[in-house]
């Protein structure tokens, strides 16, 4: 089953790369993948956790895998991520899966860190490891109090069962976030959508749950590589072949370019993988030195993000500054995080930067309501704009702009998007 798992995702990006691009929209949720910067820094996200169980195989005395993980950190004065669940205690009835694949934890949820063993894991029930992460200044973010994937996801998970609507995948993060923020006084600015499924069948995705949350959709550029299992028999060569799975792509990476992990964000594990191993207990040091010997700080999400919030710029361009202020509460970005600042600026897009917030996103929740159906990405805002008579009747949102409408712009040289920010008057 990792075996159809690893040809599933090499068939996917293949596919991906032989369709035309996706169009991308501005979005005030983002997934972030990466970040530009120059600077040797990166961060480390660890899925799934906390996990009051030791290591497998336990090497540590008994220590809880968690506990592992922070000591290494520590050690090396790096700063964590922590993409922890809630509890999976109510997702049954169910049986396990075979171990190896990917329903090794469960046919139709997810139970971590394993199955009849819920009570050993999330933040309802690792108070002490939550208040350990925190106290030692690493992020925690949010990846579902019951860890159930959005939507259907035939291919890997076609037997699990998901929550289908937006309503109730908010209210699935929303009980994990009122945890940390009642018991542990921690806001959570961030989530991970279980397994990374975006579409539900109500016309909403993910992106949408994030912004009613407030929350951005945190993603990986590198993966870690821990949480898949060697195919081979014996359990100690198998635990090698991991070990080296999360080691030697990193080093070949920093070998050709030792500038190739600034700004990225590596995808961990805190808990078993397929195989019910912890490869990543032992595989994290060898990560951490290889970083620590090209001279790189590992820093949580959000000071990544500090850095720079976006994938294609940073510092060093002029609107920097402007934009990093404008996103705040303005989309600004695409989807994928970029802004794109050379491309034309479309009427859609200039009316995501004119309408407010909270007119956009909810005109446009209020058409997705009414009709069942995906509603354009800048429907809200083109209706505000259109209402307030700053753009004309019939404005077709990917038209490109070719008139700035008076009150907020100083003269503009053109309409690419780097002009129209310029020109904004904030």
């Amino acid at each position: 089953m990792s075996l159809i798992v690893k040809i599933g995702k090499k068939g996917k990006r293949l596919v991906k790369g032989l369709l035309p691009e996706e169009k991308r929209y501005l979005s005030y949720a983002r997934r972030i993948e990466r970040v530009k910067t120059g600077r040797r820094i990166c961060a480390m996200t660890f899925d799934d956790g906390p996990m009051d169980l030791p290591a497998a195989p336990d090497r540590f005395g008994g220590r809880s895998l968690t506990d592992v993980l922070l000591d290494t950190l520590a050690e090396f004065g790096a700063k964590g991520t922590f993409d922890v669940i809630g509890d999976t205690s109510e997702n049954y009835p169910d049986t396990a899966g075979k171990v190896g694949g990917a329903a090794w934890g469960g046919i139709k949820f997810d139970h971590y860190p394993d199955i009849g063993k819920d009570d050993r894991g999330g933040a309802a029930h690792c108070g002490r490891l939550i208040r350990r992460i925190l106290d030692e200044g690493h992020q925690i973010t949010n990846h579902g109090y019951r860890h159930i994937i959005f939507g259907k996801k035939p291919f890997v998970y076609g037997a699990r069962e998901h929550l289908g609507r937006v309503d109730k995948a908010v209210d699935d993060l929303n009980r994990l976030d009122r945890l940390l923020r009642e018991e542990h006084g921690y806001e959570m600015a961030m989530t991970r959508p279980p397994h990374y499924v975006d579409v539900m069948g109500d016309g909403f995705t993910s992106y949408d749950v994030c912004d009613r949350l407030g929350y951005q959709y945190l993603a990986a550029s590198f993966d870690g590589a821990g949480w898949l299992p060697s195919a081979l028999p014996d359990p100690d060569r198998a635990l090698e072949a991991e070990v080296n799975a999360m080691v030697e792509p990193m080093r070949r990476a920093l070998e050709q370019d030792p500038d190739s992990l600034c700004g990225q964000i590596v995808f961990q594990k805190d808990g078993y993988n397929m195989a019910k191993r912890t490869p990543v207990a032992f595989g994290l040091r060898k990560q951490l030195e290889l970083l620590k010997e090209h001279g790189y700080q590992v820093v949580t999400v959000a000071e990544l993000m500090e850095e720079s919030p976006f994938a294609d710029l940073d510092r060093g361009d002029p609107l920097f500054g402007k934009l990093c202020r404008l996103q705040r509460d303005r989309a600004v970005a695409y989807s994928d995080n970029t802004v794109r600042l050379d491309q034309p600026m479309t009427w859609g897009e200039l009316a995501m930067l004119l309408a407010p917030k909270k007119e956009a996103m909810g005109r446009r929740w209020a058409q997705i309501r009414r009709t069942g159906r995906r509603a354009h990405p800048y429907f809200g805002a083109v209706a505000w704009c259109v209402d307030q008579g700053l753009l004309p009747k019939g404005t077709k949102p990917d038209g490109p702009v070719t008139a700035l409408p008076g009150g907020r712009f100083s003269p503009a040289e053109g309409f690419a998007r780097r002009d129209v920010y310029a020109a904004y008057q904030e």
